[in-house]
């Protein structure tokens, strides 16, 4: 199986980057009334500097990207765009953010990147399954603990 090599005017490339991002403070809004209008403006944002959602996953408190940016832009740049962009374009669409989120501040500082290279299958199922790790993760975490010295 090939991998799909993207073409600008002089340039073959194939840079694509497992990104993970969280809310302030990780706030569990993902999936409440935020969650389709945060999946509209990503792919929005996205669009407009030819980036390629290649795989995507909203968790309660973080976001899973999986994407495919042109050589020309910086993993850097795009990130501050993305989350810049998103959380003006959501204060926008929700004001009542604005009191939750003083400041304007939606995205916590910082995220999680890395090369996807040739593992783009595993890191698919990774972000698709993760949520399912999650639920399986918090109920191991939930099971009561007995007092050893009873």
């Amino acid at each position: 199986m090939a991998a799909k090599v993207n073409s600008l005017a002089h340039t073959r490339w194939m840079c694509k980057y497992h990104i993970v991002f969280t809310p302030k403070y990780r706030r569990k809004v993902i999936y409440n009334q935020y969650r389709q209008s945060l999946i509209e403006i990503i792919k929005l944002l996205c669009k407009y500097k030819g980036v390629t959602i290649v795989e995507g996953h909203m968790m309660p408190d973080h976001v899973h990207l999986l994407v495919s940016i042109p050589p020309k832009i910086s993993v850097a740049n795009f990130m501050g765009y993305l989350k810049g962009k998103s959380a003006l374009m959501m204060f926008e669409r929700h004001a009542n953010l604005k009191y939750k989120f003083g400041n304007r501040h939606f995205w916590a500082e910082g995220y999680y990147v890395s090369t996807v290279g040739l593992n783009e299958a595993t890191i698919k199922k990774y972000i698709q399954e993760q949520e399912k790790h999650d639920m399986a993760m918090d109920k191991l975490s939930i099971r009561e603990y007995t007092d050893p010295f009873k």
